[in-house]
């Protein structure tokens, strides 16, 4: 199984980014189900500087992840899980189907959207207090929208999980199981009683990579 500075292969992906990172904690979780040997290497807060001159060099947004695969630099942590999944022809991680491909997509731009915007109000702002997102009236409006939105994910695995496009995991998995990861963690929450995204946390949770960099004690 990969870990953090494997020796697994000639030219292992290099993951630069801290591994308590939301989204680089999707790309670990990729890496692992795919069986990918990676090098990880700390970036963001408390490490390295995204700021620096030659991080900024590899992604002007200075933020984390960026993966380097044989020379060739990625940045933007679904892209990247998409990418190494069809590198690896995965067909039922990532089906080459487009009809089943658009399927996991939509989920996967329902996170970094609308899932994301809502975070900023109900984590950013009303767990973590960082500014400018901890406008008062700001955080409510972002935990109201998180329980909007996590309801309507409720609706879709009742009636069509238990994963999110049907009986198998995919990527789409990915970026939605640490949403629901944050969900259950995110302090001063009212959230409703929702079973089959409790359901679905649960199943997650017999993955041993979801243990490790979803489900990890981390929000």
């Amino acid at each position: 199984m990969p870990t953090d500075n494997s020796n697994q292969g000639a030219a292992p992906l290099r993951i630069l980014g801290r591994n308590n990172s939301f989204n680089v904690r999707k790309v670990l979780w990729a890496c692992e189900e795919l069986g990918i040997p990676f090098e990880r290497e700390d970036y963001g807060r408390g490490f390295r500087s995204c700021d620096s001159p030659e991080f900024l060099e590899l992604n002007p947004a200075a933020q984390v992840p960026v993966v380097i695969d044989d020379g060739h630099v990625m940045r933007e942590s679904n892209a990247i899980v998409r990418y190494l999944a069809a590198k690896c022809g995965n067909e039922t991680l990532y089906p080459s189907y487009l009809v089943r491909r658009q399927a996991i997509e939509q989920w996967m731009d329902w996170v970094a959207y609308d899932v994301t915007h809502a975070l900023r109000g109900a984590f950013l702002g009303g767990q973590l207090r960082e500014h400018p997102w901890d406008n008062e009236w700001f955080v409510e409006q972002g935990r109201a929208d998180l329980i909007h939105e996590i309801s309507l994910l409720d609706a879709h695995l009742a009636g069509n999980g238990p994963y999110v496009t049907g009986n198998d995991f995919t990527v789409a998995d990915i970026p939605v199981g640490l949403v629901v990861n944050r969900w259950f963690m995110i302090d001063g929450l009212e959230r409703p009683q929702l079973e089959a995204v409790a359901a679905y946390y649960e199943l997650l949770s017999e993955r041993p990579a979801y243990l490790r960099h979803g489900r990890n004690g981390l929000p």
